[in-house]
């Protein structure tokens, strides 16, 4: 059976910046910016809105039902991208 990342925690830093802990332990702050385009991230850039996010189902979500994939932010975090 393969890994599968699932966000345990995610906490708001600043901007669009969000610092996630996964289920392997992997800790990173990414930066969401670089997803917000198309119609259902417009609203994400009101950062009052971002910041709306929680944790569900394994990754980040919003309340218009936006998210990003676990194994996408995992990616972000295990490649030590600067946020």
């Amino acid at each position: 059976m393969s890994f599968i990342p699932a966000v345990i925690r995610a906490t708001y830093k600043s901007a669009y910046q969000i610092e996630l802990v996964f289920n392997d332990g992997a800790v990173g702050t990414v930066d969401f910016e670089q997803w917000l385009s198309g119609p259902v991230f417009e609203p994400l850039k009101d950062v009052a809105y971002f910041q709306k996010f929680f944790v569900d189902g394994g990754t980040v979500s919003w309340p218009n039902g936006a998210d990003i994939a676990p194994e996408t932010l995992h990616d972000e975090v295990r490649a030590g991208k600067p946020a």
